[in-house]
């Protein structure tokens, strides 16, 4: 879990230094624009599930200012709101523009969270296609049930868990699905 939150967190990055610029990396409409991508730095940043290392990017002009990881800040914002308020709403781009400003104080465009949730939504497409090895030691399956309302009724959601421990010892989540419990028959 701890390389997906890096990742999300680098695909944010890049996200916001593409708004920031006004053009996608590698993208021939920046050549010439008076300021473009000047590498990255490491940094090293704790959150709820650890501390590890992302790679900020920085422009030559040196006026991006990362809103995900700010400067000189080691502690980035908790994606779980972010990743729920995407996933379990599905929300609008207007009502995530939204939700940034209500939750974290950050006025972003609707464009710039539209890039920046593409880019999130991508790092995750990726992670779920991932290869995985062809044994496993052990496989867990688990799950936590939610009450979640739906329109005017609560009802039971379900979080299903695989996660499988691997020939060195080290665990990974297979993957991670929501699935509605319907109550059992009386009688």
């Amino acid at each position: 879990m701890n390389d997906l939150h890096a990742q999300l967190y680098e695909r944010l990055l890049q996200g916001e230094m593409d708004v920031h610029l006004g053009y996608k990396k590698n993208d021939p409409s920046g050549n010439n624009s008076g300021n473009s991508r000047n590498g990255s730095y490491p940094k090293t940043i704790q959150t709820v599930h650890g501390e590890y290392e992302i790679s900020v990017p920085r422009d030559r002009n040196g006026t991006f200012e990362p809103l995900a990881v700010p400067r000189h800040a080691h502690r980035g914002f908790s994606l779980k709101k972010l990743v729920i308020s995407l996933y379990a709403k599905g929300m609008s781009v207007s009502d995530i523009e939204e939700e940034m400003h209500d939750i974290y104080q950050v006025n972003l465009s609707s464009s710039a969270i539209s890039v920046i949730t593409n880019k999130v939504t991508q790092a995750a497409i990726e992670w779920q296609n991932r290869p995985l090895e062809s044994q496993y030691l052990i496989v867990w399956m688990d799950g936590i049930v939610f009450k979640v309302r739906d329109g005017n009724k609560v009802i039971n959601k379900t979080v299903y868990l695989a996660v499988g421990l691997d020939r060195t010892g080290h665990k990974q989540v297979f993957g991670m699905w929501s699935a509605n419990l319907r109550a059992p028959p009386f009688g």
